[in-house]
C-alpha cells in the first residue's frame, strides 16, 4: 500500500494532485464558464410547474460544508488577479489560525525545501523533527495546523467559486440585457433605413408632380430664371 493510501481517504480529499501525477488538459475559458453556471443551476432550486399543483419534493441533499469556515475577514476576490503569499496569510487569519501557528508551518516548509533532494525520507524526516524539537515546536502542532491550513484552502477555493458562480450569474443578465438592447437598436436601424427608402420613393414621387410645371415651361426658361433669381442656387 502506497503511503498516500495510508492516510486515509478523508485526509486524501485535502489534497491536489501533482503536476507530475498526470492532470487532465486545461479547460478553456468557454469551458470554465459553462462549469461554474452548471454548478450554479445546480445550486438552484427548482421552479415549480404552473397549472398543477405537485407533491412536496424531498429537499435536495446540501453539499458538505467545509471543514473549516472563513470568517468576514476572507479576502476579498479580485478578478483578474493570482492569490499571493500575503492573500494566504489573511486566508488563515480568517481561519483563526494565528500568525505564530503559521510561522510553525512555514519554519518546517523552509527547513524541509533546503535539504538536499537526494536526501532520503527518514533521514529529512529525523533532521526536521530534531530541528522543531530544538525549537521547542512540537511535531504534532505543525502536523495540526498544516492541516487546519490545507482545509482553509479548501474553503477559500470554495469561497471563491461562490463568488465566481455570483458574478457569472450577474454578468449573463447583463448579457441578455444588452443583447435585447442591441436587438432593439438592430430593429431602429431596420426601421431607420426603411423609413429613408420610403421617403426618397414619396419624394421623388413629388419632384416629378413638381417636375411637370417646369419641364412645361421648357429648359431655357427654367435655367434663365434659376441664374437670375436671388433664392436659387445655379448647379455647375
Amino acid at each position: 500500500m502506497s503511503s498516500k493510501k495510508g492516510l486515509g481517504e478523508t485526509v486524501m480529499g485535502w489534497f491536489v494532485v501533482r503536476e507530475d501525477e498526470g492532470q487532465e488538459p486545461e479547460a478553456t475559458t468557454d469551458e470554465l464558464i459553462e462549469k461554474y453556471e452548471k454548478k450554479a443551476a445546480a445550486a438552484a432550486p427548482a421552479a415549480p410547474a404552473r397549472g398543477r399543483a405537485s407533491a412536496p419534493a424531498a429537499a435536495p441533499a446540501a453539499p458538505p460544508p467545509p471543514a473549516v469556515k472563513l470568517n468576514a475577514s476572507a479576502p476579498k476576490i479580485v478578478a483578474g488577479s493570482t492569490p499571493t503569499a500575503s492573500v494566504f496569510a489573511q486566508v488563515y487569519r480568517s481561519a483563526e489560525i494565528d500568525d505564530a501557528e503559521q510561522e510553525r508551518v512555514e519554519k518546517a516548509l523552509t527547513l524541509l525545501q533546503s535539504l538536499p533532494t537526494e536526501t532520503p525520507k527518514e533521514i529529512k524526516k529525523q533532521i526536521v523533527e530534531a530541528s522543531m524539537k530544538a525549537f521547542g515546536i512540537p511535531v504534532d502542532q505543525i502536523i495540526e495546523t498544516g492541516a487546519q491550513e490545507i482545509q482553509a484552502l479548501d474553503a477559500f477555493i470554495k469561497h471563491g467559486e461562490a463568488q465566481t458562480q455570483s458574478v457569472l450569474s450577474d454578468a449573463r443578465a447583463r448579457v441578455i440585457k444588452l443583447d435585447a438592447e442591441i436587438a432593439e437598436i438592430k430593429k431602429l436601424m431596420e426601421l431607420q433605413v426603411g423609413t429613408q427608402e420610403s421617403l426618397a420613393r414619396a419624394t421623388n414621387e413629388q419632384k416629378l408632380r413638381v417636375q411637370t410645371v417646369l419641364e412645361f415651361f421648357g429648359q431655357e426658361a427654367v435655367a434663365r430664371v434659376v441664374r437670375e433669381s436671388p433664392k436659387l442656387v445655379e448647379l455647375k
